[in-house]
């Protein structure tokens, strides 16, 4: 069992945010965000979508399955 006094326990690499999965429109078409997401939106039947602050809105207009109104989650 863990003091309060303890330090806290070293954070593993499947503790941190994963990447966003927003993509980049116009002439970068097709590519990836490489920014850790902040935030997951909710989707009918489909897994929740993780974006960062600069995919958020753009995820919400764009992305398939978004539950209107929209279910955001702050994750990181």
């Amino acid at each position: 069992m863990r003091k309060s006094s303890d330090p806290p326990p070293a954070s593993s690499p499947s503790a941190q945010p994963p990447l966003c999965k927003g993509q980049f429109a116009g002439s970068d078409e097709g590519r990836t965000c490489t920014a850790r997401a902040r935030f997951e939106i909710g989707r009918y039947v489909d897994f929740p979508l993780p974006v960062c602050p600069e995919h958020l809105g753009p995820s919400l207009l764009r992305a398939r399955n978004v539950l209107w109104p929209p279910e955001i989650r702050l994750i990181g």
